[in-house]
C-alpha cells in the first residue's frame, strides 16, 4: 500500500516558449522570431485602420518568404486591400478636402492631416491654404523649421495668409521666434 516519492512527486517545470499572436515561438529560431515581430507589427497597423500600410507589411512580409504565416499573411493583406477601397474618401470639392484635413489635425491624427494636405498640394500646387494647414501642423508638432517655410510660400501665394496668421491663436509656439515675428510684421 505504500508508494514510492517517484510517484508522487511532481513533475519538474519546463520552461515554456514564448507565446505570441502566432502562437507558441520556438526559442531558438531567430527569423522565425523576426517574422512573429513584423506580423505583429503589420496586425496592430492594421487595427489602427492603417490598412495601406499594413498591407504594405504583409506584402513585404510575403516577399521576403512568410513561411507558415504566409495563408494567414495573404489572408490579411486580402482584408487590408478591401478595408483601404472601402474607406477611400471621396470629396465634392476642395474645400471639403480641406475641412477634413483640418478635423484631422484637430483631433490629432498629425501624419493623416499631413498626408491630407499633401495631397491636396499633389492636385493642386497653388493651394495656398493647404500651405497653410502644413505650416499649422508644423507649429503644433514644434517643427519651426518646417513651420516658417510651408508658411512663407502661403503668404507668398496669397498675402491675405499674413493677416490671418497674426491673428490665429495655433502659432503661439512661433511668436516667440523673431523669424516667424519679422514673417509676420516685415514692415516694423
Amino acid at each position: 500500500m505504500s508508494q514510492t516519492k517517484a510517484a508522487n512527486a511532481t513533475p519538474t517545470a519546463t520552461k515554456r516558449a514564448p507565446r505570441t499572436l502566432a502562437g507558441t515561438l520556438p526559442a531558438t529560431d531567430g527569423a522565425r522570431a523576426a517574422l512573429v515581430v513584423q506580423y505583429e507589427a503589420a496586425l496592430r497597423l492594421m487595427q489602427d485602420a492603417k490598412y495601406d500600410k499594413a498591407h504594405g507589411a504583409f506584402e513585404k512580409m510575403l516577399a521576403a518568404g512568410a513561411g507558415e504565416l504566409s495563408d494567414r499573411v495573404r489572408m490579411y493583406a486580402n482584408a487590408c486591400l478591401l478595408q483601404s477601397a472601402k474607406g477611400k474618401n471621396t470629396f465634392g470639392s476642395h474645400e471639403e478636402h480641406y475641412d477634413y484635413a483640418v478635423s484631422l489635425l484637430n483631433d490629432g491624427h498629425y501624419e493623416d492631416a499631413r498626408e491630407q494636405f499633401k495631397l491636396i498640394l499633389k492636385a493642386n500646387d497653388r493651394a495656398d491654404y493647404a500651405l497653410y494647414g502644413l505650416a499649422v501642423l508644423a507649429s503644433m508638432t514644434g517643427d519651426s523649421h518646417q513651420c516658417l517655410e510651408h508658411l512663407t510660400e502661403a503668404i507668398r501665394q496669397n498675402p491675405r495668409n499674413r493677416i490671418q496668421a497674426r491673428a490665429d491663436s495655433d502659432f503661439q509656439d512661433m511668436a516667440d521666434d523673431p523669424r516667424f515675428t519679422e514673417l509676420l510684421y516685415p514692415e516694423v
